[in-house]
This record gives C-alpha cells, sequence and structure tokens, in this order.
C-alpha cells in the first residue's frame, strides 16, 4: 500500500508531491519516490484505476491555477507528467474524479468556481472546460466573496455537491459522464447558517447519508440523502464547549466500516473530534478529541484496513501515525512520525 503526499513548496523544504510505502500493520512509512515539477500540490485525487494522479497547483508561477496529470507507476511509485490544463480558476484547493473515470472537478477558492474537466482516453486532461463561478451573497448592495472549496460526486455517480465557504451554500448539480463537453448542469443550492463556511463533503458508505464540515462556525452538518436531494437532519459541533479562542475545522472523514466520523480543527485546538455514527438514522454522537501533536492538521487520511489514522500537520511540518481502535473509534498515538514540508494532503493507494 502506498501513500501520497501533497505538500505547499513555497516555504519550508517541501520539494513536490511525494510517495511512502505504508505498511498497514505497523502503520510503518517508508520512502518510494517524488516528482518535483509542480508549485504548491495542496490537493490531489487518484483515478478509480489508480493508474492516474491529478493534483492541482493551487499558486505559483502561473498566472492561474493548473491541474497536472501523471501516470502512476504503483510498483515504482513514480509520477511521470503527461500534461497540465487550467484549474478553470484561482486558487484551486480541491480537486475530484468522477467514478466512470470521465471527469476531473477542481474547486477553485480564489475565483469562486468549479470546472469540470474531461480525462482524455491516454488519462491526459482535455482543454475543453466548463467552468462554473458561484455568485457571492449580497452586503449592502456589494457581492461578497464566493470561495469554492469542494466538490464531490454522488455515489451513483448522477450528481456533483461543490461546497462553498464563501456564500453558505452547498451547489448540486446534475452530471453526465458521457457528455464530451459541459457535463453539469446547475439543480439547486442548499443553504447553511449565515458565515458557517462550508467546507467538506462526504457520503456515508451506505449512501443513505451526507456529512458537511463548516469552517466557519465548527459545525458538522449531517444529511439525509436520496438521489440529488440534501435534508438537513442534525447539525453538531466540533468546539469545545466555552471554548473562546480561535479555531478552523478543516477535513471531514469516515472510517470504512461506517462506524465511525472524525473531523479536524486548526489553530489554537489542533485536534481530531471522534463522534459515532447510528447506522439506523445517521445521527452522530460525540466520542472524544484527541490531540494532533502537532500544528494546523489540514487534512488526514484512515487507512482502507481501518487500522490507522494519519494526521498532516501542515506548519509543525510533519505527519503523526495514530493507532485506531475498531469498536471504539479511539486514537493512540504511536511513537512513528514522518518528517516532511509543509504536509497539507494525504491519499492511500490500495
Amino acid at each position: 500500500m502506498d501513500l501520497i503526499i501533497g505538500t505547499y513548496t513555497n516555504e519550508g523544504s517541501s520539494e513536490g508531491i511525494y510517495v511512502y510505502t505504508f505498511n498497514k500493520e505497523t502503520g510503518e512509512l517508508l520512502y518510494k519516490n517524488k516528482t518535483t515539477d509542480i508549485e504548491n500540490p495542496s490537493f490531489l485525487t487518484l483515478s478509480p484505476d489508480r493508474k492516474n494522479i491529478y493534483a492541482v497547483s493551487e499558486f505559483g508561477s502561473d498566472s492561474i491555477g493548473m491541474v497536472y496529470a501523471y501516470d502512476f507507476d504503483a510498483e515504482s511509485g513514480a509520477l511521470t507528467f503527461k500534461n497540465k490544463v487550467s484549474a478553470g480558476g484561482n486558487g484551486p484547493c480541491y480537486v475530484s474524479v468522477d467514478k466512470m473515470n470521465s471527469y476531473v472537478f477542481t474547486a477553485n477558492y480564489g475565483s469562486g468556481s468549479l470546472a469540470a474537466i474531461p480525462i482524455l482516453d491516454d488519462g491526459s486532461l482535455s482543454q475543453d472546460i466548463q467552468e462554473i463561478y458561484n455568485k457571492g451573497n449580497l452586503v449592502e448592495g456589494t457581492e461578497g466573496p464566493s470561495r469554492m472549496h469542494s466538490v464531490v460526486t454522488s455515489p451513483d455517480n448522477r450528481y456533483l455537491f461543490a461546497a462553498n465557504l464563501g456564500t453558505d451554500k452547498i451547489g448540486v448539480y446534475s452530471f453526465n459522464e458521457k457528455a464530451k463537453t459541459n457535463s453539469l448542469k446547475e439543480l439547486e443550492f442548499v443553504s447553511l447558517p449565515e458565515k458557517s463556511g462550508p467546507r467538506h463533503f462526504v457520503f456515508h458508505p451506505n449512501r443513505k447519508y451526507a456529512y458537511l464540515i463548516q469552517e466557519l462556525d465548527g459545525g458538522i452538518t449531517a444529511f439525509n440523502y436520496d438521489d440529488g436531494k440534501l435534508n438537513e437532519m442534525q447539525n453538531v459541533s466540533i468546539i469545545p464547549e466555552g471554548f473562546q479562542g480561535s479555531f478552523a475545522t478543516a477535513d471531514i472523514q469516515i472510517s470504512p466500516d461506517g462506524l465511525f466520523l472524525y473531523g479536524s480543527n486548526r489553530l489554537e485546538l489542533n485536534e481530531i473530534v471522534i463522534y459515532s455514527i447510528d447506522q439506523e438514522n445517521g445521527s452522530l454522537t460525540f466520542v472524544n478529541r484527541e490531540s494532533s501533536l502537532g500544528k494546523n492538521p489540514r487534512n488526514f487520511a484512515i487507512d482502507p484496513s481501518g487500522n490507522f489514522l494519519l494526521v498532516a500537520n501542515q506548519t509543525s511540518d510533519e505527519i503523526v501515525v495514530f493507532k485506531r481502535n475498531k469498536e471504539t473509534g479511539l486514537l493512540s498515538a504511536t511513537d512513528i512520525r514522518l518528517e516532511i514540508g509543509r504536509p497539507v494532503c494525504l491519499k492511500f493507494v490500495n
């Protein structure tokens, strides 16, 4: 099993995208390969067949955000550059691939836009890009910021859900995987509380529930899901009661067995918060909070076996490996630390 690591290269010691072998029995990491031809690969994703990796270049020498396509060799861990195209906007912070390997989607934080980019037969990216801009909310007659933050396809691959931190909405789009271009069509917008800051969005393995983490108010919203429709059923806060300091939530993940949900929190809290998921109705119950043992836990990942949870502590330049109890969901620190400059995205290749 491999771990692919995206980083920021504009400061610190990072050089690009790193590949490490991960031992699912011990949690140990062993260097395998890297590519240094991309600036600030802050988010990346893998094709369903695990043969290609797509990474955003969030900002750098290019005047706009870019998406890079690579061939991935599982044996050597080598990433071979194929091509790069516009991300369809500025400041791309999220990239995903549909389940049929037809399109790459980007969320462009800087320009408040998303893009649908066709994947060509050889795994490279087409220049025929569909760009969709979300207008910001009006404040005293002036358009406020629009801050697209994630783009996720539905389990059946028929819809795309786009969380916008600036507008406090989730955009819902129909998706036609067979279309050669203009594959997305706007359906509706799901509104969240003002200044909640929708960030990352994830579906439960049973496809009946979905969960959104909100960066600005520290909330996690649980939804019932059916055929493109989100119906809010619960909102919890991962902020400790009475806490008066600064915080900014970041990532959200569900364990492979669907029993537990985890959320990360940055700035003064620097922790992973754990919830159990009721399998009958999808509701969340607080379990515990665990220090990330570092600063600014931007992203984290649960390995496919469910044995370990790895946290990318961005500003302390390290990845911390936690042992995970599958029955209780609790985390316990191991002595395994990987020193790496500005880690911000972790993806397992099984």
